[in-house]
């Protein structure tokens, strides 16, 4: 019974990414000055009139024309490709309203939103009980998650086992930024392993299983590295994700990817295996009857990793992965 369970961490599906801001064009404006106007001289009875005084010719106009909204466009666009890093420094630092007052100086169009902060959780060893039902026959496994990092590079592991029913083992290794986690490959063991491979000088994905390569997109993540890596987002600005706020990046399986898009529920007190944890719940929703449910309880004591992770099916099956004690590697 649970190893057809042990499937269930993978395979799931959202929607796709916002789509970019649009383009503001300056507007550019010319000013003609007019020719001076002679002043009349006053009238005086002894003295003659003065000779009438030429205006002054009007300046000649350059002939080479202002650039099109299209080709300023280009040039922005050029702009952005070669210099993104100060492009989002800039983003940074103007305020949320700022796109709705005027400047000085042309709008340059970003390509993307800037990625946040990230703060990763500390190397952590973190083991549940499961909690599972088949047909509403209930039975029980053990789990770890392995998190371990040196502040450049990082490992991670989830594996569930139960006995005489062997184990399912996924593995994230990679590098940290300051916007996070940056896998290089994920690995899914049950029987034989199958992985994925992230090419960022290709901006694609290859799968050992021979599936078609996916593009990647900016913060990419495997399906084991997202879940650190919105404990990491979390982590670093908590007031940034109140009740309703959506979470979404693209999530990379073994076979294939898909965008995972997560709503935080909000704040939960839980009584778990190990003891009682305050927790924020962050739940991805179904987008069909007969799509998988999951469920998060990030803990702001673990560095915002999961102490509760519960997976139902729509007849009612379910795994729910409970935290029982967690420790240094």
């Amino acid at each position: 019974m649970l190893a057809a369970h042990l499937l269930l961490l993978g395979g799931m599906h959202l929607d796709g990414l916002p789509a970019e801001q649009p383009l503001r064009r300056p507007l550019i404006t010319r000013t003609v000055v007019p020719a001076p106007v002679p002043a009349k001289p006053a009238p005086q009875a002894a003295t003659p009139r003065p000779k009438p005084v030429a205006a002054p010719k009007p300046r000649a106009v350059d002939p080479t024309p202002a650039p099109s909204p299209d080709q300023a466009s280009n040039s922005a666009s050029d702009a952005v490709e070669s210099a993104p890093t100060a492009i989002n420094s800039i983003a940074e630092e103007l305020p949320a309203s700022a796109a709705d007052k005027p400047v000085p100086t042309p709008a340059v169009p970003v390509a993307e939103t800037p990625a946040p902060a990230a703060v990763v959780p500390g190397s952590l060893r973190i083991k549940y009980t499961l909690f599972g039902e088949v047909r509403q026959l209930p039975y029980t496994a053990n789990a770890e998650l392995l998190w371990a990092h040196d502040g450049e590079s990082y490992d991670a592991q989830l594996e569930i086992s139960a006995l005489f029913l062997g184990s399912r083992r996924q593995t994230s290794r990679g590098q940290l930024t300051p916007q996070g986690l940056k896998p290089k490959r994920f690995g899914d063991k049950v029987r034989s392993e199958v992985a994925a491979h992230f090419e960022y000088d290709k901006g694609k994905v290859i799968f050992s299983a021979n599936t078609p390569e996916a593009t990647l997109q900016p913060g990419a993540q495997d399906q084991l590295s997202i879940f650190v890596q919105i404990a990491s987002l979390i982590a670093a600005e908590p007031q940034r994700y109140p009740s309703g706020t959506a979470i979404e990046m693209q999530a990379v399986g073994p076979r294939e990817s898909d965008v995972w898009r997560f709503v935080v529920d909000g704040s939960e007190h839980l009584n778990l295996p190990g003891g009682a944890q305050d927790t924020l719940k962050i739940t991805r929703p179904r987008r069909q009857p007969s799509d998988l449910m999951v469920e998060l309880w990030l803990a702001p004591t673990l560095g915002y990793l999961p102490v509760r992770i519960k997976l139902t099916q729509d007849n009612g099956d379910f795994i729910d992965q409970q935290w029982r004690s967690s420790a240094p590697p």
